[in-house]
């Protein structure tokens, strides 16, 4: 079967969900890099008493991100349900 006539691209209804999965995929991955990061640095800076301040506000941003990753989630699944699917236009009521 052509990649044409497949109707299912990368197990998505079209092509269009597969790239909005994507996307929020790449922003979800660089959250989670950016909390991963706040927190590593946050670590490193409770060594000196000098930084601890600092640590703290890494750690909060760092669980700001972390509690952002699963809105990320939210509204892709809210935006992927809005998008039309094949064949299903015309049902409903």
């Amino acid at each position: 079967m052509s990649r044409k006539n497949n109707q299912h691209w990368r197990n998505f209804d079209t092509r269009k969900h597969g790239e909005v999965y994507n996307a929020y995929q790449t922003v979800y991955d660089s959250v989670d890099a950016l909390a991963a990061i706040a927190f590593i640095v946050g670590s490193a800076l409770f060594f000196s008493e000098e930084t601890q301040t600092s640590a703290t506000w890494l750690f909060l941003i760092g669980s700001v991100f972390f509690a952002v990753r699963p809105c990320i989630h939210v509204v892709r699944d809210l935006h992927m349900a809005r998008l039309p699917v094949p064949g299903l236009e015309n049902e409903g009521g």
